[in-house]
């Protein structure tokens, strides 16, 4: 297996594997390595280890070296050079009248291009801003359309939470969110209280999903019939982060609800109710647990998802 160290290239991003060559960088180090882009000026964040072949991606890249003090100021040189040049950026696209946000300028490390990103409704014809950007800063040009989500990671911001968006402090890559995830997680269906800085879904919604998947295939649907200690009802409310179920039981002339963990109840198999019914004390009865593979893909495909 081939040795690799993980490296980004901003404070968040995607993680991107090279290969260390005689070099031993750890962790916090910062390294130059080679990039299709040229040199880039990079922050290691996996120190060495092996990794195998079909995780990587190829051309796997080499480290150049271990970035020195020199390479430092370069790459701090370079950060400031950025704020002058969106500054121009944004004035000639202004006297061009495009119909684009400019979002960020970043020059490469050796400073032989200069890229801006930008966000649009549409395609946007910025031939002529390209020639005249590169008359002005004497450098090769790269323009470069992006989404509202990479907007809000080069941006920044706070989430809804109060903290620093995800996307902007670890997140490396962006993950499908949908609709029903927020269903399935009892969340308010409102999208301002479900969606994040770039206006779309937060991407959260996505880390616990797998886990309310594999805990609802558990437990009794609401509506089913079970058995409890207290007698048959029927399962009004779930809660799937406690694991009970709420059951409505018949009690005189009405009903009573009462919540038990869903080890607790016990789900009645399709015969159960006919013999049940007619009284037989040895109507068969199943475990919330052993729900069979089509309870289970019921509740999977409840609501289509919309995707992003």
């Amino acid at each position: 297996m081939p040795r690799v160290i993980g490296v980004r290239f901003r404070n968040a991003g995607k993680l991107y594997y090279f290969d260390p060559g005689t070099h031993w960088p750890t962790a916090g180090h910062a390294v130059i390595v080679e990039t299709q882009r040229g040199m880039e000026y990079a922050e290691v964040v996996v120190s060495p280890q092996d990794m195998p072949s079909d995780k990587l991606e190829e051309p796997l890249y080499s480290v150049l070296r271990i970035a020195t003090q020199e390479d430092a100021a370069q790459n701090h040189m370079n950060r400031s050079r950025e704020a002058e040049a969106r500054a121009i950026c944004q004035k000639r696209i202004q006297a061009h009248k495009l119909d684009m946000k400019l979002v960020s300028v970043e020059y490469t490390f050796d400073g032989s291009k200069l890229i801006a990103y930008f966000t649009a409704n549409g395609r946007v014809d910025f031939r002529a801003l390209v020639k005249d950007l590169a008359s002005v800063f004497h450098t090769r040009i790269e323009l470069r359309q992006i989404g509202v989500r990479d907007e809000a990671r080069l941006l920044g911001g706070l989430g809804p939470c109060g903290r620093p968006i995800c996307c902007a402090q670890f997140l490396g890559d962006f993950h499908p969110v949908s609709v029903k995830m927020a269903k399935e997680q009892n969340l308010s269906l409102n999208p301002a209280k479900i969606s994040g800085g770039c206006g779309r879904l937060m991407c959260c919604l996505k880390y616990e999903q797998e886990q309310y998947e594999k805990t609802r295939k558990r437990m009794p649907r609401v509506g089913k019939d079970v058995i409890t200690v207290d007698g048959r009802g029927m399962v009004a409310d779930i809660n799937v982060l406690k694991e009970t179920v709420k059951v409505r039981i018949p009690k005189g002339d009405g009903y009573e609800y009462k919540e038990y963990y869903a080890a607790d109840v016990q789900r009645l198999t399709p015969e159960a109710p006919a013999r049940a019914k007619g009284g037989n004390a040895n109507a068969r009865e199943e475990p919330a647990q052993a729900k069979d593979a089509q309870e289970g893909a019921d509740v999977i495909a409840d609501d289509p998802a919309t995707k992003q």
